[in-house]
């Protein structure tokens, strides 16, 4: 079940992101599908399985992001990313 019942003021939108990998911090253009619970349907914890939330996990324990559920589903060149929401640019 969906958190956000609106969509993110960020739908839609080709922002810049500080992404948080391996250590190091990457600006990155970062293609904004909306929040992750409408797409996937829910929390980004409970997607078991689900390859983008998994490497999301694994990244925010490293980057000690948030714990919550502000996460954006959209895409770094062909693929599929979860980014919290305090990584886009201003």
């Amino acid at each position: 079940m969906p958190i956000h019942n609106e969509p993110s003021e960020l739908a839609g939108q080709t922002v810049t992101v500080n992404f948080h990998e391996d250590g190091t911090t990457k600006a990155l253009e970062y293609r904004i599908e909306d929040w992750w619970d409408r797409v996937g349907g829910g929390p980004w914890g409970d997607a078991n399985g689900n390859p983008a939330a998994m490497q999301y996990g694994i990244r925010a324990g490293f980057a000690s992001l948030p714990w919550d559920d502000e996460v954006l589903y959209g895409k770094i060149g062909h693929f599929g990313y979860l980014v919290h929401r305090s990584e886009v640019l201003a």
